[in-house]
């Protein structure tokens, strides 16, 4: 704990919660703040990656940006996990979906996560790590998607390192099951693994790759709140 603040978050010890959900936009950070957390306090505002801790039916929680990508979400949740204390960390975000009967607003919740990144090779290890969420998590969530009646689907998501791929090969995971892509579920699930904490990433599809449904930025940011629920009814 004496490692805080870090450079990137501005937090003291003891101020953010042991579990904390993440998104990549600081704004959808703002409005579960605003609109789901009791007696939010901001915690943090560096480089503008907002972060928020009160309580959700008398539980404690966190809620706090992460930014784009596995080089972002992989310090923040590093910093978390091993610096503030947090033993529990639930990513929350839009996807693009893969799988033909996935359609926009359904949720996807990521029992695995591939991933073209390079981000495993920093633990040296003889072989192929395949980054999974904690059981636990998966299966409440699933239970809490069944109890409100959400449409959903478990499986492997891709994160990816490219947003504007120069050669995109979509198929090819398509043919291998996997339902929908993301950019920062598998490194989370990585420093997960590696600090012996728990981790979870859900998603609302927010387009299709194959059959070009889209939403706006606007609709991402402020109506996405399914899987708002799902994450909190973890808590």
């Amino acid at each position: 704990m004496s490692n805080t603040p870090t450079p990137h978050i501005g937090a003291k010890a003891g101020e953010i919660a042991e579990t904390v959900i993440m998104a990549g936009d600081p704004l959808r950070v703002k409005f579960m703040a605003e609109h789901y957390i009791e007696n939010p306090v901001q915690f943090n505002n560096v480089r503008g990656m907002l972060g928020f801790t009160g309580t959700y039916k008398g539980h404690p929680v966190s809620v706090m940006g992460h930014g784009m990508g596995i080089p972002s979400i992989g310090i923040y949740t590093y910093e978390l996990f091993n610096f503030y204390g947090a033993k529990t960390i639930i990513r929350i975000g839009s996807s693009g979906a893969y799988h033909k009967d996935l359609h926009i607003g359904d949720l996807v919740i990521a029992m695995g996560a591939c991933t073209d990144s390079n981000y495993a090779s920093q633990f040296d290890l003889p072989g192929t790590f395949c980054p999974i969420a904690d059981y636990d998590l998966l299966v409440k969530a699933v239970n809490t998607c069944v109890e409100l009646g959400y449409n959903y689907k478990v499986g492997n998501v891709l994160s990816s390192d490219i947003f504007y791929h120069d050669n995109p090969q979509t198929e090819k995971w398509v043919k291998m099951g996997v339902l929908a892509v993301e950019m920062e579920a598998a490194a989370l699930y990585m420093n997960a693994a590696r600090s012996g904490k728990r981790a979870l990433a859900l998603f609302t599809i927010s387009d299709h790759l194959i059959t070009g449904e889209a939403t706006t930025s606007e609709q991402r940011q402020n109506t996405f709140t399914n899987m708002m629920d799902v994450a909190l009814s973890l808590v």
